[in-house]
C-alpha cells in the first residue's frame, strides 16, 4: 500500500485537483510512483541520489504525508501519546519538552492529552488514542495499576513517577538524596517538628515522598506530622493554611511547588513571616519557584531528562532501570526556628 497525502486517491498519471500526490512528486523526479511510496516507507531501499529528487519534488509541491496512511505498510504511525492530569501545571513543562526533543530526534511527534486530574477522562483519553499512536507516556498519571496494565497490553507503555511492577516501564526519581538534604537542611535550622502537605490520594509519588520524609525525619530525631491530602494547586496550598498554624510544625514540606507557592501567598496576604514563623520546602523545582519572595526552597527532580527517558523506553532504544537524581535546592523559604 503506497503512502498518500489526505487527499482523495488521484488517478495514476495525472495532477490531483486537491492537495500533491505521490504521482505528482514522481512526475517531476522522474521515477515510478512506486520508488516514491518506498522513499517514505522504506528509505534503505531507495539510492541515495534517487531519495534527494524526491524529497526535492516532494517539497517545491508541499507534499506532507499522511500519518495514518504512513502506518499502512509500517505498522507504524510515528507519533506518540504523552497524558498528563493538570496542563497549567509548570511541572509538566520540562518533561513535555523533553519528551518532544527525543521524539523528534527519532522522527516522532508527541501528542498531548489532559485529563483535568480525572482518572475517568484519562482512561477514555488514553483508550482513544490508542490506536492512533505507538506508545503511550503517563506522566502524572491518576489511573489506578489494573487500568494501566491493561493499556499496555494493547501499546507500549511507559509511566514517569508510577511504579505499577514489571509489566510497565517506568521512570522514577531517587527520592531518598532530595529529601534527605532538606530535612537535614531543616533539622540544621533547628526544625524539630516539621510537617508534609500529601497530593491527591491517587498520586503514588506522593505516598513515596511522604514514606522518604518519614524516613528522614526518624533519622534525624524530628517529629514529624502529616496534614490531609489537599488538591496539588496554589488553591489548594492556601485552603491548609490555617491547619499548619494551628500544627506544632515549624516547618512544612509539600507535595509539589505550587502548593507551597499557594501557602506562601496566603501568609503573606494573612501578615504570617515566611521563614520567620513557618519554613517552607518544595517538590520539583518548577519555572517561577525562585521568583516569589520569599524564593521557594525546593527538591529538584530533572523533569526534561524524565521526558526524554520516557521517550527512549516506549521506543525499546533505552530501559529506564537507573532513577534519575534529586538535590535540594536552598533559597529563602527557610530559615532558622523561630
Amino acid at each position: 500500500m503506497s503512502a498518500q497525502t489526505e487527499a482523495d486517491e488521484p488517478r495514476p498519471g495525472g495532477r490531483s485537483t486537491g492537495a500533491p500526490t505521490i504521482y505528482d512528486i514522481a512526475k517531476i523526479a522522474g521515477v515510478a510512483p512506486s520508488t516514491v511510496s518506498r522513499a517514505f516507507s522504506q528509505p534503505a531501499r531507495v539510492n541515495t541520489k534517487t531519495a534527494e529528487r524526491i524529497h526535492e519534488a516532494a517539497r517545491e509541491l508541499g507534499f506532507r504525508l499522511n500519518p495514518l496512511a504512513r502506518a499502512l505498510p509500517t505498522g507504524r504511525t510515528h507519533t506518540l501519546a504523552l497524558l498528563v492530569a493538570d496542563i497549567t501545571n509548570p511541572v509538566v513543562f520540562d518533561i513535555i519538552r523533553g519528551a518532544a526533543r527525543e521524539a523528534s530526534l527519532h522522527d516522532y511527534t508527541v501528542i498531548i492529552s489532559e485529563s483535568e486530574e480525572s482518572s475517568e477522562r484519562e482512561l477514555v483519553d488514553a483508550q482513544r488514542l490508542l490506536p492512533s499512536v505507538d506508545g503511550i507516556i503517563l506522566a502524572t498519571t491518576r489511573l489506578d495499576p489494573p487500568s494501566i496494565r491493561a493499556l499496555a497490553k494493547s501499546k507500549r507503555l511507559v509511566t514517569i513517577n508510577r511504579d505499577v511492577g514489571e509489566a510497565v516501564a517506568s521512570v522514577l526519581p531517587d527520592l531518598s538524596t532530595g529529601v534527605d538534604e532538606a530535612v537535614a537542611h531543616l533539622a540544621g535550622l533547628g526544625h524539630e517538628v516539621i510537617g508534609y502537605v500529601p497530593g491527591p490520594t491517587s498520586s503514588w509519588i506522593s505516598e513515596r515522598r511522604a514514606a522518604a520524609i518519614a524516613r528522614a525525619a526518624d533519622a534525624h530525631g524530628i517529629e514529624l506530622v502529616e496534614f490531609a491530602n489537599t488538591i496539588p494547586t496554589r488553591e489548594g496550598g492556601a485552603a491548609i493554611l490555617d491547619d499548619l498554624l494551628e500544627s506544632a510544625a515549624t516547618a512544612i514540606m509539600g507535595y509539589n511547588d505550587l502548593m507551597m507557592l499557594g501557602v506562601l501567598q496566603a501568609a503573606t496576604a494573612r501578615g504570617v513571616s515566611i521563614p520567620g514563623e513557618l519554613s517552607l520546602v518544595g517538590f520539583d523545582d518548577i519555572f517561577g519557584s525562585d521568583f516569589t519572595v520569599p524564593a521557594l526552597t525546593t527538591i529538584r527532580s530533572p523533569l526534561a531528562e524524565a521526558g526524554r527517558r520516557a521517550v527512549r523506553a516506549v521506543l525499546g532504544i533505552e530501559d529506564p532501570h537507573d532513577l534519575l537524581p534529586t538535590e535540594l535546592v536552598v533559597r529563602d523559604s527557610t530559615g532558622a526556628r523561630a
